[in-house]
């Protein structure tokens, strides 16, 4: 089967055939080493002085720690200001409650057309599919969100959703989607995109948005963004709407500046972005533009069981800037459409498990070879090895084991591997047993089968050594010479 002829990744049924068929695809891994290395020459350049970064970073964890100690109080408090400045607040437990108050103001509102800038937490609600099913037509505007709509796929990185693709695949996209002239120059392919989605502005009857950072204080939406289509969505259609998962509340404005500054530079590598809008309401009377009605959806989406796990709660710090991908070799080789879910990556791989459970996506835990990059190069300093290797442990934790701290806990559990661990603490706790074990297994070790399970497949049968260290270390004692 030729590259052209293959199944998508993204189509395939399982984690492994998806990983399999990646690493196959030399255009794919090319695509994004050549991305990965821009990224990363890019933040290392923004945060040349360590000593500032290190500083930087305590602030920001110090920060995200604060407003996750005062979850519950900040989210009352910032429902409180956002009501008082004209900001209709609705609540979430589930992606199918926020899709259907979204739904909901659409029908109030006799809405048929959405424009929408970039937002994780609505392709977390599967929003665009949901509205299609009702006949509204749910247009991304983000240039990278086009691209992946334009070719049906998910997002390949959380930051740059069509990393995956380079500029030929880009141009035979567009010239067979919006039949235009074929072109690979970059600035002409992102005009092409411009145009087409320009008139979709106007016509929008509601913009959605996602939320970067939401201030308890002055209830004030953050959103960051480079290309504008965030502010013309949340601008110019007569209603906005913002989706947001409980976690990006913080305390006050002056928490914002240092998060930025993190989030800029080790997103892309820029001290600033171009656009940074701070809504604190709709229109009111005497401004000219603006929408008339704003509306917050706050999701919880499975955050709350995060949140109530003290280790497994500094999930929520994320700042969503993709550091922690962009460094990460399991994700630069197999890509993002190999975890199947909305997060990829190692960020996907602590959160998903909380969003969708555990047993959905047993595998995400172990994509990883735990090199530390992640947790060196996040921002507010998660610790996401540390954090991978106890969803490990949850996931062959026995399935009615207390304490139940997650959905799908024990997916992967096996009796037959539990029974031999506990076999194997008994035995090494056991001096004697262990010493007679010792000269059995040295003695008997060419007995041991050529194959031993999915190890040997890549690696050489293990075999013990003729006598053990105990052993050559005793007759060394003994005999010095």
């Amino acid at each position: 089967m030729t590259a052209e002829q293959r199944i998508p990744v993204q189509n395939l049924p399982d984690f492994r055939s998806r990983a399999r068929q990646a690493l196959q695809d030399g255009q794919l891994r090319r695509n994004f080493r050549s991305a990965m290395d821009s990224l990363m020459a890019k933040r290392a350049s923004a945060f040349s002085d360590a000593d500032e970064r290190e500083r930087l970073r305590a602030l920001g964890n110090r920060i995200r720690a604060r407003a996750l100690s005062r979850l519950p109080e900040l989210l009352e408090k910032l429902e409180a200001r956002l009501t008082a400045n004209g900001i209709q607040v609705h609540w979430a437990e589930t992606t199918a409650e926020a899709n259907q108050i979204v739904l909901d103001i659409a029908r109030r509102r006799q809405a048929h057309r959405f424009i929408k800038g970039k937002s994780m937490v609505s392709e977390e609600m599967g929003m665009n599919h949901f509205l299609e099913e009702h006949g509204i037509e749910c247009l991304e505007s983000d240039m990278g969100e086009y691209i992946v709509q334009l070719a049906h796929e998910k997002p390949a990185h959380i930051i740059m959703p069509a990393i995956h693709k380079n500029a030929k695949q880009v141009a035979r996209l567009f010239q067979a989607q919006l039949d235009v002239d074929y072109t690979e120059d970059v600035d002409q392919l992102i005009q092409i995109g411009r145009r087409t989605l320009r008139q979709k502005f106007r016509e929008a009857d509601i913009g959605i948005s996602g939320v970067n950072f939401a201030v308890a204080e002055t209830g004030t939406l953050v959103l960051v963004e480079n290309e504008g289509n965030g502010r013309m969505s949340t601008s110019v259609p007569p209603v906005h709407i913002a989706v947001t998962g409980i976690e990006k509340v913080v305390e006050n404005l002056r928490d914002v500046v240092p998060l930025v500054s993190l989030l800029t530079r080790s997103a892309l590598g820029q001290p600033i972005t171009t656009y940074l809008n701070l809504i604190s309401g709709p229109r009111r009377p005497g401004e000219r533009d603006g929408p008339e009605e704003v509306h917050l959806v706050l999701l919880d989406n499975g955050r709350s069981q995060a949140f109530a796990d003290g280790e497994l709660r500094q999930t929520l710090n994320c700042i969503r800037c993709g550091a922690c991908m962009n460094h990460c070799p399991v994700y630069t080789r197999i890509g993002g459409h190999t975890y199947g879910e909305v997060y990829p990556g190692p960020i996907g791989a602590i959160i998903t498990p909380h969003l969708v459970g555990l047993d959905r996506v047993p595998e995400h835990p172990g994509a990883s070879t735990l090199c530390g990059a992640c947790g060196e190069v996040c921002p507010v300093k998660i610790p996401i090895p540390e954090l991978l290797q106890r969803l490990r442990q949850e996931n062959v934790r026995p399935p009615h084991s207390q304490p139940q701290v997650m959905r799908g806990q024990g997916s992967t559990f096996s009796r037959r591997e539990y029974l031999l661990w506990n076999l194997w603490q008994w035995l090494f706790s056991r001096p004697r047993l262990y010493r007679a074990f010792s000269v059995l297994a040295t003695r008997l070790g060419g007995l041991l089968p050529a194959r031993i399970g999915p190890w040997s497949a890549h690696h050489s049968t293990p075999k013990p050594a003729r006598r053990s260290l105990h052993e050559l270390a005793k007759a060394h004692l003994e005999n010095p010479a």
